[in-house]
């Protein structure tokens, strides 16, 4: 385990940025900053996120409620479960509240070590990088098929003898069946020993299923990234094994809400929080 001030950097690279950015596709996570509102997009992702509004108008407030979750996992997680350490896998584009952003703001000693494998988010990767002192903040260029590499990486930073928050935020449906997605989260949990959690959200079919499935013949059809949308009973699976924090698998907004009127912002994720026995 490397010592508390830890300099903040990436762990893996894998050629110049610029050479891999490709603007002649869409790509999720520059979609997905559209939505946010940030402006690390290009026209042909602009395209593609209208599309998508286009089905489901309330898109982005399903997006930006996804947001919203991640931060009240993270500050539940370092509040109520004590932890101290979060391995966040498709992490997108630096956006407000990242994990080391809240988790530090709740104990600055908190180690985050960032996964993504989009070029333009690792252009950005000083962004996630800037740990405060106490604590430290790496970036791992790596896919989530990946799960070796991005294991060992991770290792350089977090202590794995130690509970552990594997963050799944939105990722999942880019593992199609063929390659097994269930068999990789098993991996990736079978590393982290017991009092470590799984914090996921995942698009659904089983909600507003007819835009849905407009939603994902749009994706495979403009987005690189493809897209498999899972039901509530097949989200569950990811769990198998763990301790659901109150109130189970649910959809995105009901997760803890802040108010009655958050808790009743449209949405098409399902989310949980497990911990591991």
């Amino acid at each position: 385990m490397v010592g508390h001030g830890l300099p903040s950097r990436p762990l893996d690279g894998s050629g110049p940025v610029a050479a891999r950015v490709d603007t002649t596709v869409a790509h999720i996570a520059r979609v997905y900053d559209y939505w946010l509102g940030g402006k690390d997009n290009f026209a042909v992702d602009r395209i593609a996120a209208e599309r998508m509004i286009a089905a489901f108008p309330d898109i982005v407030r399903s997006a930006r409620g996804n947001r919203a979750f991640l931060g009240r996992a993270v500050r539940y997680l370092v509040g109520e479960a004590g932890i101290r350490q979060f391995l966040d896998i498709g992490t997108g584009l630096p956006a407000a509240n990242n994990t080391h952003e809240v988790a530090q703001h709740a104990a600055p000693q908190c180690r985050v070590v960032y996964v993504d494998n989009d070029p333009v988010v690792l252009s950005h990767a000083q962004a996630l990088l800037a740990s405060g002192p106490g604590g430290a903040t790496a970036y791992v260029d790596a896919d989530l098929r990946d799960p070796e590499t991005i294991l060992a990486a991770a290792a350089e930073v977090l202590d794995f003898s130690r509970p552990v928050a594997i963050m799944l935020v939105a990722i999942l449906q880019h593992i199609g069946d063929q390659d097994d997605p269930y068999q990789i989260v098993a991996r990736l949990l079978a590393e982290v020993p017991s009092g470590s959690y799984l914090a996921l959200s995942h698009p659904a079919r089983d909600i507003q299923a007819a835009a849905m499935a407009e939603i994902a013949d749009t994706m495979n059809e403009l987005v690189a990234e493809k897209v498999t949308h899972r039901t509530r009973a097949e989200v569950l699976r990811f769990f198998d094994g763990f301790e659901l924090a109150e109130p189970g698998v649910v959809p995105v907004p009901q997760w803890r809400p802040a108010s009655d009127l958050d808790a009743a912002s449209p949405t098409v994720l399902w989310c949980g929080v497990g911990r591991k026995s």
